[in-house]
């Protein structure tokens, strides 16, 4: 008891100003603030403890703190960095010359908040980042936490084998390095690459209780955010508006890769650009038990969602079910893209609308690695075309279809038990715009009992819009219930 006590009474305020503070002073009082970023770096920090950057300060070169907060008396007990003062927030700025601004490395229960990161160099530079959180041989690294952060103009390498990335978190080397707890919330990612938010993981280790939710990733290079090595993670209530505007290569909005039981929920992803991946959604291979629900797809040029895996390896059942697609897919590219072995796929209950100008596959199954998708199954969803769709099943084995929608021109369509070639009365179809929200309009404007769906094989709560489903009747088709 005394151990833990002098731990908590040895805590500590820091605080730093570019403008006013100087590195000799014992930086604990805002009037006697260290001054340098390497004053920081220099110290060893303690449970409890916290370090504040003061508002309209601005800094160049690397925060690398050091030291770990503890569990005391079994309640957390963080480190944080975070902001006094009233203004702009702090700005950090890796001038390209520092390849992560803002680096967590073999550290715990730290908590950062409410920042300004950049790291825009003359050239481009392989793994450079705004945030880099990195356990490297070091175990379990917990409690993690970054929230509130303003991240943005980051010019990483655009090649996937090399990429940077606004928000980067990494577990490399042994001692089974993974992260238990690691949370990304409320950020701004701007003009990153070639990432937003990216996991890696090159060794054994499987991270848990990776939660990332409610940022929003702007104009970014590649890909929005990636899982990679996880088991559990939640993807949750991001927005990203535009990507893949600058690399050349394959990237796509929300994925993961060898991780499995991911949760992707809630999303709303647009202005995916090109056709190598271009999709709003991809569920990788490695994987199993990916679930895609509620998110909203629309303006992707490579279309709404990818399921993939190569012949030598596996992507094992995924589900998606309650999203709303619209206008996703240019005349290239397709809608829903199975590539490879995918197996055990369900597709329930999406919303899915093709506008007038595209003309395109509504489902394309490709071969990879000699793999090919099997035993999917479609029913419940509502294929709404204004433009024209095709079908390209490839080999694709026991693709099974029930209960579907198929409105507007469909070019040999597969058969369907119970399928429905006129239209629902939606509200007004293809109207949506930016938001969640807006997606009233794939609601019904009338009961329509013939558009009831058969029961799903795995029961969802409510629909895309929070409205409940029914629990001892039919539902409807679609993605909105009413």
């Amino acid at each position: 008891m005394f151990c833990c006590s002098a731990v908590a009474a040895a805590a500590a305020t820091y605080h730093l100003d570019s403008e006013l503070g100087d590195d000799s002073h014992n930086g604990t009082e805002s009037g006697r603030a260290w001054k340098s970023l390497a004053r920081a770096n220099s110290n060893q920090f303690q449970p409890g403890d916290r370090l504040l950057l003061k508002a309209g300060t601005r800094y160049a070169g690397q925060l690398k703190p050091s030291g770990s907060g503890a569990v005391v008396d079994g309640k957390t007990n963080t480190i944080r960095i975070g902001v006094y003062g009233e203004g702009a927030r702090p700005r950090i700025d890796g001038e390209g010359k520092v390849l992560d601004t803002l680096l967590l490395r073999n550290v715990e229960f730290w908590e950062v908040e409410g920042l300004e990161i950049t790291n825009e160099g003359e050239q481009r530079e392989p793994w450079r980042t705004g945030v880099r959180i990195q356990s490297d041989g070091f175990g379990k690294m917990r409690h993690i936490s970054l929230n509130n952060l303003f991240v943005h103009d980051v010019n990483g390498d655009l090649r996937k084998e090399q990429e940077g990335c606004g928000v980067y978190f990494e577990a490399r080397g042994g001692n089974n390095s993974h992260f238990d707890g690691l949370i990304i919330e409320n950020c701004h990612v701007v003009r990153t690459d070639r990432n937003g938010i990216c996991q890696r993981t090159s060794g054994r280790g499987r991270s848990v209780g990776v939660v990332i939710r409610r940022n929003l990733l702007e104009d970014i290079g590649g890909d929005g955010i990636k899982i990679w090595g996880s088991n559990g993670a939640l993807v949750e209530h991001n927005v990203i508006r535009g990507g893949r505007t600058r690399c050349q290569d394959y990237a796509a909005g929300i994925w993961p890769f060898a991780s499995d039981d991911t949760l992707i929920q809630f999303n709303e992803v647009s202005g995916y650009k090109g056709t190598k991946d271009g999709q709003g959604f991809d569920s990788d291979y490695l994987c199993r038990r990916t679930t895609i629900q509620y998110n909203y797809s629309h303006d992707n040029e490579g279309g709404f969602i990818l399921i993939c895996s190569p012949g030598n390896s596996y992507n094992e059942g995924t589900i998606v079910r309650y999203n709303v697609s619209q206008n996703d897919g240019i005349n290239s590219a397709r809608v829903f893209h199975f590539g490879g072995g995918a197996s055990n796929t369900l597709v329930y209950n999406n919303t899915i609308y093709v506008g007038t100008n595209q003309n395109l596959p509504l489902i394309l199954c490709t071969e990879w690695d000699r793999g090919n998708a099997k035993d999917t199954k479609f029913f419940n969803n509502i294929f709404y075309v204004d433009g024209r769709v095709t079908y390209d099943f490839g080999k694709s084995t026991n693709m099974v279809f029930e209960n579907n929608v198929f409105c507007g021109t469909h070019i040999a369509p597969p058969a369907d038990v119970k399928g429905i070639t006129h239209c629902p009365p939606l509200l007004q179809p293809g109207h949506a715009a930016s938001g969640l929200e807006t997606l009233r309009v794939y609601g019904f404007a009338r009961f329509a009992p013939e558009f009831l769906g058969q029961r799903a094989g795995v029961p969802a709560a409510h629909d895309i819009l929070g409205n409940p489903l029914p629990g001892n009747r039919q539902p409807r088709v679609g993605a909105v219930q009413r």
